[in-house]
């Protein structure tokens, strides 16, 4: 068995489908399908499904993917291991984010690694939620990732960059949208628009935490997954939300940030990993992050 089989095997696991995994691996379709079952060969097992619409992975697959992830991980933490005692900080980090939300953070994280840090090769991806941040994080796929905190995960370790006032957005024709502040409880008979209520946005967990503590539960009537579509779609009319002040920097026209008045409520921004396996590339990431993005204080 050769590693870069188990590369092949995780793109293709990870697309679920061989046409999109043979242009990520920059290779043609059919010497991939050849990998993949040199791959099954050696195994003794086949690890996917094929039919002419789809891809799926079979359960040796499934019990495969998580195991693969870790020999892969291994031998990049292995060559860093070697390539640090060389004296220079070499390697990759992928970091984990969602979009408008980190507007004032990626841009000044990502400048100063890319100066400071030349060697490593910085990729970034995008829509990454908190939940999906910590999934991410957990099964390799990404080094770092911005977050909500307060974090539920043992594994991960965090740290506070950013603590932001939560407000009130609305539509410029809302009969609210010129007053100069105003408390949650006056927009509990609206329409909400909201991040996804699956568990996986911090955002939204705040939202629902203003709102329980104005004494009502939002009626949430669309869910989005992009926060500057959340923002547009409430330009648009479609109702209000509740969001952290860094965003009323980048609001769409139709649109109007608002403080609230009640006792303050905040979005805590952060930045998680995994607590017990970082390269010399995120240690060193994660050093330059602490003067670019210092905890701010209590």
């Amino acid at each position: 068995m050769e590693i870069r089989w188990l590369e092949a095997f995780v793109v293709v696991a990870e697309e679920l489908h061989f046409g999109r995994a043979a242009q990520r691996l920059h290779v043609a379709q059919s010497p991939l399908s050849q990998t993949i079952r040199r791959l099954e060969a050696s195994i003794g097992a086949d690890l996917f499904e094929r039919n002419t619409r789809s891809v799926s992975l079979t359960p040796a697959g499934r019990a495969l993917l998580p195991k693969a992830y870790r020999v892969i991980q291994d031998l990049a933490l292995a060559t860093d291991a070697a390539r640090t005692a060389s004296g220079a900080v070499h390697g990759t980090v992928r970091i984990g984010f969602s979009g408008a939300f980190n507007h004032l953070t990626l841009p000044v994280l990502a400048r100063s690694i890319r100066r400071e840090l030349p060697e490593i090769d910085l990729q970034l991806v995008s829509r990454v939620r908190t939940g999906d941040g910590v999934a991410k994080l957990r099964n390799g796929t990404l080094d770092l990732a911005f977050v909500g905190l307060p974090l539920v995960a043992d594994d991960i370790d965090s740290r506070l960059i950013a603590r932001t006032r939560l407000g009130a957005v609305v539509p410029i024709d809302h009969p609210l949208a010129d007053a100069p502040s105003l408390v949650a409880r006056q927009l509990a008979d609206d329409d909400f628009l909201s991040m996804p209520v699956d568990g996986s946005s911090a955002m939204t967990e705040a939202l629902l935490r203003c709102c329980i503590a104005a004494g009502f539960r939002p009626r949430i009537t669309q869910e989005v997954t992009d926060p500057y579509i959340m923002l547009t779609l409430v330009a648009a009319g479609l109702g209000v939300t509740i969001a952290a002040e860094d965003l009323a920097s980048i609001m769409p026209r139709g649109a109007r940030w608002i403080p609230l008045d009640d006792a303050p409520l905040f979005m805590l921004h952060g930045i998680g990993w995994m607590a017990d396996e970082q390269s010399s590339a995120l240690r060193a990431v994660l050093r330059l992050s602490e003067a670019i993005l210092p905890t701010p204080p209590d």
